[in-house]
């Protein structure tokens, strides 16, 4: 994270956030919110958004019982705005800018895991000198080291989420991987790759505002630095097939060069998210081409699939579950509807089968 002014003693410890999702409050576009309502580290006070006040949390996103509220008056409790959508682009919404100047002038820092960075608009900047407060931009790196495949640690076991389309769970899934193991016993931790990741975690890279060339090492970076414990779980990002994000999603691949990968997908979708004129290519053509892909570096198969049926009755969800299961051999389960236990077998069984190699 960068932070453009001096924090207090108290800032990163005491925040109370206000999460910003104006306009935008659905699960997709609010992914943000929605993940840090589920797994952040400092509590949430509200949901800022006027054409949803007086609903909560669980009418808007089905997590939680935080109020919707109107003002940021009514938000009293918070010293923190959070920016809480990722749309495409990462824009801030020009509407917001008043919301945001006004949280500053209240004195409040302000996160934001946007492109379009907060300490860039001078209004914002001088604002915040004047108020003493913070502007965090979490994508604002300076990475700028290449891949080098050396030291990796191969008694570390690499588990990497990848998925047939943008949003629809990959770093849910991998939360609810590590945590599981973790709660085990195990020495596990989840990589973030992304904004709203390293919000949560409280580290990583956002490996899609990284120069192109140091994409893979950036990532490689984050494993030589975590791999001290037993096994990763590495976040991943888009798509391989999908046109606008396949980059990032590639250099996440080979820069973690993983031992196993777990394919996401959400039931129910049919094109790739915002361009319905694109279908998404089947699933059994997909763990073909990550494994191939993969395996470039170094060989890897699909372990396990992750299910999102948040749109369907438990009645269709289990169907679709074993209709998978059989079409593909694999672990198939909704983290959320059904646990994560399945998977956490899958990766177990690969950990025991590598030690013994």
């Amino acid at each position: 994270m960068t932070e453009e002014h001096a924090a207090t003693p108290s800032d990163t410890a005491d925040r109370r956030l206000v999460l910003l999702t104006e306009g935008h409050s659905e699960p997709i576009t609010a992914k943000t919110a929605t993940s840090v309502l589920r797994y952040g580290r400092f509590p949430t006070v509200a949901i800022l958004d006027s054409e949803q006040a007086g609903k909560t949390s669980q009418q808007l996103f089905g997590f939680g019982d935080v109020p919707v509220v109107a003002k940021l008056s009514e938000a009293s409790e918070a010293n923190t705005l959070m920016i809480g959508i990722a749309p495409p682009g990462g824009k801030i919404p020009a509407s917001w800018h008043s919301i945001i100047l006004e949280a500053i002038n209240a004195g409040m820092d302000i996160v934001s895991g946007l492109h379009d960075f907060l300490c860039e608009n001078q209004d914002f900047v001088e604002a915040a000198k004047k108020s003493g407060v913070n502007l965090v931009d979490v994508r604002k790196n300076d990475e700028h080291e290449v891949a080098n495949r050396l030291d990796l640690r191969e008694d570390c076991l690499r588990i990497h989420t990848v998925g047939q389309d943008c949003s629809l769970g990959k770093m849910l899934v991998s939360i609810e991987i590590a945590r599981a193991l973790q709660a085990q016993g195990q020495d596990a931790k989840f990589v973030a790759t992304g904004q709203t990741g390293i919000m949560i975690e409280g580290d990583g890279c956002p490996v899609d505002c990284v120069v192109a060339d140091f994409v893979s090492g950036a990532v490689e970076k984050l494993i030589l630095a975590h791999q001290h414990h037993d096994m990763l779980i590495v976040e991943g990002q888009g798509s391989l097939a999908h046109p606008r994000y396949s980059a990032v999603t590639l250099g996440i691949l080979h820069g973690c060069v993983p031992h196993g990968l777990i394919l996401c997908y959400e039931v129910g979708r049919t094109a790739v998210n915002d361009m319905e004129h694109i279908p998404l290519k089947p699933l059994a053509d997909l763990i073909t081409i990550y494994e191939n892909t993969a395996s470039i570096m170094l060989p890897s198969k699909v372990i396990g699939i992750a299910m999102n049926s948040r749109l369907l009755s438990a009645e269709a969800a289990e169907e679709e579950r074993e209709r998978v299961r059989q079409e593909f051999g694999l672990p198939v389960c909704d983290v959320i509807r059904h646990g994560p236990e399945e998977l956490i077998d899958a990766v177990l069984k690969l950990h025991a089968e590598r030690s013994k190699s």
